[in-house]
């Protein structure tokens, strides 16, 4: 009789799930995490790749818990402007991830990225397991044997830690504010010096 009761009880939630449109073949959704300077130039080249689901600004890297802007952009918590993606790994690969990522910095600038000064401001690859962390080195070789083998490439591939949001208004900013950001970017000389390092493609 117990093994009828359970028997149904399955069967019902298997009908639920059926009914919900879930299974036990979905694909999970992967993270990744990189800094490349000002989050908000980070955003729109992973948000116009087929199988990012999101991107979020924060902050991550450092030692303060649940930073603020105001804090980060002062330089005194260890944090870098970070963007995390989700992703599903069964429509982009984590090493396409990593080469948009290379193509929106500059991996050779120890001291910030572009017009943005300071260790907030740095490069950095955030791995969360070892199949990342083997993926990212092979590529930073690829790069510094390849395209930049003139050059020293100073990004560094650390485990990720704690990622914070960041404000509400820093979120898609290049959506939100698309003339300001515009005129930032331009400023800041991101593109043209893109464009010095990879080329038109990135």
């Amino acid at each position: 009789m117990k093994k009828t009761v359970l028997l149904l009880i399955v069967l019902v939630f298997n009908d639920h799930l059926a009914a919900a449109g879930t299974s036990s073949d979905v694909t999970a959704l992967a993270t990744a995490y990189f800094a490349g300077g000002c989050f908000w130039c980070m955003e729109p080249p992973f948000d116009k790749e087929p199988g990012v689901v999101a991107t979020t600004s924060g902050y991550m890297g450092g030692s303060v818990t649940n930073p603020s802007y105001k804090q980060v952009s002062a330089g005194s918590t260890g944090h870098a402007e970070a963007v995390r993606i989700s992703f599903d790994p069964n429509v982009v690969s984590y090493e396409r991830l990593l080469d948009i990522f290379w193509r929106n910095i500059d991996p050779t600038d120890a001291g910030g990225q572009f017009c943005d000064r300071g260790n907030q401001y740095r490069s950095e690859i955030f791995v969360t397991d070892t199949s990342q962390r083997q993926l990212a080195l092979a590529s930073r070789a690829a790069i510094a044997d390849g395209v930049l083998k003139s050059q020293k490439v100073v990004t560094a591939i650390t485990t990720a830690g704690a990622f914070y949001a960041a404000e509400n208004y820093h979120q898609d900013y290049y959506q939100r504010n698309p003339v300001r950001y515009k005129y930032y970017r331009f400023r800041c000389g991101r593109d043209d010096r893109l464009e010095d390092l990879w080329g038109t493609a990135k």
